[in-house]
């Protein structure tokens, strides 16, 4: 395992030091920059006030759409896994 190294990462124009592996840092600027953006969507509407409660707004909307991913994934699975029961039932049949 790669030793952690600090990562700056700059997030609704504040800078932040982050432990981060070399080999997942590419992965740790996307998913800042995609808060960064998601934030300033969030203050850019003008509802939410206060930079810790466009980050609490903002985690709720980034993981009700991994939970929206993690449940289509689930549907797409389900459906390959009866789609695939078919085909070798028919090909059980006509063997």
């Amino acid at each position: 395992m790669a030793t952690p190294q600090t990562l700056s990462v700059k997030i609704l124009d504040k800078d932040y030091l982050v432990a981060c592996p070399p080999d997942a840092q590419d992965e740790l600027r996307k998913a800042a920059k995609q808060l960064d953006m998601k934030m300033r969507e969030i203050r850019a509407s003008g509802k939410v006030y206060g930079t810790e409660r466009i980050a609490v707004m903002a985690a709720l909307n980034l993981t009700y759409d991994v939970m929206q991913q993690d449940h289509l994934s689930s549907h797409v699975t389900t459906t390959l896994n009866q789609i695939g029961d078919k085909i070798e039932q028919e090909l059980a049949r006509t063997v």
